[in-house]
């Protein structure tokens, strides 16, 4: 039987910008720190998948980066949310919050 990971990959895949943009949100970030603060979570990922999404997310202007110079290699982008990103974000948690009440009415 395939694990709860398995199974619900597709649903964790779609609420990854959802969970990058929360991230995001809370304070200037470089790639690493968004790694760390998912690793913990089912959204938990790796670089390869975390490029490609952020770079989607700077090409719609939810996100923008500075290049920041490190004492321990090369320069790093720290990224940021951008207006339209914090109201994307805010277009998210309103449809989250309307799905769960949904799903919930289902129920009853």
């Amino acid at each position: 039987m395939p694990t709860a990971d398995e199974q619900f990959a597709g649903l964790r895949k779609g609420l990854l910008e959802f969970a990058i943009l929360t991230i995001v949100s809370g304070r200037t970030v470089y790639v690493g720190d968004i790694l760390a603060a998912l690793a913990p979570t089912p959204f938990a990922t790796q670089e390869g998948t975390l490029y490609p999404l952020l770079s989607k997310l700077r090409r719609e202007e939810y996100v923008d980066y500075n290049w920041v110079e490190s004492g321990q290699g090369p320069p790093r982008k720290y990224y940021q949310l951008t207006d339209k990103g914090a109201a994307r974000l805010d277009e998210l948690g309103a449809y989250w919050r309307h799905l769960t009440a949904t799903l919930e009415g289902l129920g009853r």
